[in-house]
């Protein structure tokens, strides 16, 4: 049986995923022009003269329709906002190279060009239903990314560091995109996969309108760690390890403590710092600012106590490394009900 909470560690989390979809929908009606990538198993080049129709985002999945043909009119030629035009720049030579391999093709006419894939880069992560829509069927574009999965916009990722053997060598985008309209995007350590419609549940992702907190106050009810639950994409889409760290802290739960032992106002108070926590850190990511936590990867607690860190999950699940302070979030004796009032 597969572990669902396996199946999405190490993601990004839903505001990091809300915000690639707000990178890509400005080139929703343009037509691919050229292509690119590392990809094995996804072919870059089947995506050659295809149409970016419509993107969605739910919880840690981005959903990307493509189309033969184009659909939408004049919508085609979209501008990038002036958010991102400030990141555009023109390529050189050397960085097409560099990014799409050294048998990487180019044309003065891009309606016609395809562009090699050159073997490299990491694809253990890519599982991949086949190389293009199946008989036009299979028009929506699954992308899941791996820990350190992104998306860029009209720039290439530059290594920060040099790897074990002392190289500066840049990161290989698995899939590259460019589009009519002069712009391009970049896929970097995700997987892809071909699908016929998005699967889509607002009602349990976390930063969807349509949340529905009935039901994931009752999943949280559970006979079973809080910690275990939070992790279920079933009831908390989107919910990543750091949200969880984050909103038991501030909910002063422990993170072993019984959902079926928590008062029923405690679980509403930690529902709701699940929420705040996951839209104030969307909202940072589109001004720019760096999210802050107060106990997740931190030594001591904002109060000044230690923090304790240990792996925590199922028996036979995924193990997930979690911080929490002893004084600020006790832990509840395992048979004893919670009777202690809120403030």
């Amino acid at each position: 049986m597969i572990d669902f909470r396996k199946e999405d560690a190490g993601m990004p989390e839903g505001p990091s995923v809300r915000k690639f979809h707000h990178l890509v929908s400005p080139f929703v009606g343009q037509q691919v022009v050229r292509t690119g990538g590392s990809s094995k198993k996804l072919n870059p080049a089947s995506f050659q003269s295809l149409w970016l129709q419509d993107t969605q985002v739910h919880g840690k999945k981005l959903f990307l329709r493509f189309d033969p043909d184009e659909e939408i009119g004049s919508s085609g030629n979209n501008p990038l906002p002036e958010s991102l035009q400030k990141g555009e720049r023109k390529e050189e030579a050397g960085d097409q190279k560099q990014a799409l391999g050294p048998n990487s093709q180019n044309t003065d006419q891009p309606s016609q060009s395809r562009e090699v894939v050159v073997p490299g880069g990491e694809d253990a992560l890519e599982c991949l239903g086949g190389d293009g829509p199946a008989g036009g069927a299979e028009r929506w574009l699954q992308v899941r990314f791996g820990l350190f999965g992104s998306i860029w916009v009209n720039e290439f990722s530059r290594a920060k560091k040099a790897n074990k053997r002392g190289d500066w060598r840049d990161p290989v985008p698995r899939l590259v995109l460019h589009f009519g309209g002069g712009g391009f995007l970049a896929f970097y350590n995700c997987q892809m996969s071909w699908s016929s419609s998005p699967v889509v549940r607002p009602t349990s992702d976390i930063l969807s309108e349509k949340f529905h907190r009935g039901q994931a106050l009752e999943a949280l009810g559970q006979e079973q760690p809080v910690c275990y639950t939070l992790l279920d994409q079933r009831y908390f889409s989107g919910l990543g390890n750091i949200i969880k760290n984050e909103a038991l802290y501030r909910a002063g739960i422990h993170p072993l403590s019984l959902g079926s032992l928590l008062s029923p106002p405690r679980l509403e108070v930690l529902l709701d710092h699940v929420v705040e926590f996951s839209a104030d850190w969307l909202q940072g990511k589109f001004q720019g600012k760096q999210q802050h936590t107060q106990i997740y990867q931190k030594e001591q607690c904002p109060a000044g106590h230690q923090v304790m860190k240990e792996a925590f999950g199922p028996p036979g699940g995924f193990q997930r490394l979690t911080w929490w302070c002893p004084q600020c979030q006790p832990r509840l004796p395992p048979s004893q009900p919670e009777q202690v009032q809120l403030p």
